[in-house]
């Protein structure tokens, strides 16, 4: 007879947000791009913004702006979870992302 082994983290794939939470203690610069982005949005008078477009204008900074030679890559899977971190940590910005309830 055959004893089923159980899984171990070492057994299966990482969570998205075990993986993100890799990233972010690997990479908090992107967290502080992140807000400082959401706050240049705020001050243009913006109160409602999406957290796709900050990534693409941070992902466009690296690419050619001042952030180029960046060792990071942004993961798409991350951008709620940024969104979420953001709005709970940082004062005024609460309400400045729309998320939707996680479904992994």
């Amino acid at each position: 007879m055959t004893i089923p082994l159980q899984a171990s983290l070492f057994d299966r794939e990482r969570t998205i947000d075990e993986a993100f939470a890799e990233f972010h203690t690997a990479h908090p610069e992107v967290y502080r791009h992140l807000v400082r982005l959401a706050r240049q949005a705020q001050q243009a008078g913006h109160d409602r913004i999406g957290i796709g477009m900050l990534y693409e204008v941070l992902r466009w900074e690296t690419m050619v702006g001042d952030l180029t030679g960046t060792t990071f890559k942004l993961n798409n899977n991350f951008r709620s979870r940024y969104a979420r971190m953001i709005a709970d940590r940082e004062r005024g910005l609460g309400d400045i992302f729309e998320t939707r309830e996680l479904r992994s």
